[in-house]
């Protein structure tokens, strides 16, 4: 993981190809300390990474991104606001590749759109 200790996995629901993951945020996390203090924002590079962290427990492998398409960031995710975020995954195995359509929302709605596609190591 390479967001040690930057959340906590509160729930997931897993039935068919759709995963709902519910994360518990760690407002306090070194990330936030340089983007930006005083007003913390999740980067988007943190929240892609977070739906491939997902799919690799979710399918217990390891997992290159090979392309993201379509990636769509509607709203900022401050933890200090809201620090829970739901990553709403439907995923597909196709060989040795993953593909992913997510969803990243809090309780204001939708923060980060995503199709992604990523290689099985």
């Amino acid at each position: 993981m390479i967001l040690e200790g930057f959340y906590k996995i509160s729930n997931t629901s897993v039935a068919g190809d759709s995963a709902v993951t519910t994360l518990k945020v760690n407002k306090d996390h070194e990330i936030y300390k340089g983007h930006f203090p005083g007003r913390p924002v999740t980067p988007g590079v943190v929240l892609m990474q977070l739906f491939k962290e997902e799919a690799e427990r979710i399918f217990d492998r390891n997992l290159q991104l090979v392309r993201a398409d379509n990636v769509k960031f509607t709203a900022v995710f401050d933890p200090t606001q809201d620090d829970e975020l739901i990553l709403d995954s439907h995923l597909t195995e196709t060989g040795e590749f993953i593909k992913l359509k997510g969803e990243a929302k809090n309780k204001s709605g939708i923060v980060l759109k995503i199709n992604s596609l990523y290689k099985v190591l």
